[in-house]
């Protein structure tokens, strides 16, 4: 996977918590058996400028802990759309999204819900990862799908609650 890492934080974040955040999400994408060239973003940030993005975007006047922008690109809600043979479409990478996640608020549900930074900050990118491959929870059943394969990806990485 690409994926890029940019850090807008106050303060910096650790070299060892962005490895964390390269490495699970690494494990994720071939869990679920992503495509090796797909491409993501995650965006370090802290509660002030999360809140900013989550009243831009959601009306939500409040810091939250992770926001996925996933980039939907069908071909199907194409109206020009490229045409090619199955071989040079497998070398397109494909981006599937940008996730923003508040180191501040890793750090209060990490204290919060007693488990360390590192499960909580890996528990975030999975869940936001999950919700740019098409994941949602805003239903039961598919909630359940959702919240078992993140729990499954995290346990099966050695990021156990």
């Amino acid at each position: 996977m690409d994926l890029e890492i940019y850090d807008e934080t106050k303060n910096g974040v650790p070299e060892e918590h962005v490895q964390l955040v390269k490495d699970v999400l690494e494990y994720a994408g071939k869990y679920i058996k992503l495509k090796e060239n797909t491409e993501m973003s995650v965006t370090f940030v802290n509660n002030d400028r999360i809140q900013e993005i989550n009243r831009e975007y959601r009306g939500v006047d409040r810091a939250t802990d992770v926001i996925s922008f996933a980039i939907e690109d069908s071909a199907e809600d194409d109206e020009f759309p490229i045409v090619m043979d199955e071989e040079l479409e497998e070398e397109i990478p494909e981006n599937i999204g940008d996730i923003f996640v508040s180191v501040d608020k890793v750090g209060e549900q990490a204290e919060y819900l007693e488990h360390s930074y590192e499960r909580e900050l890996g528990f975030l990118v999975v869940h936001g990862f999950l919700h740019l491959n098409g994941y949602d929870h805003m239903e039961p059943e598919d909630e359940k799908v959702m919240f078992k394969l993140q729990r499954d990806i995290l346990d099966a990485y050695g990021l156990k609650r």
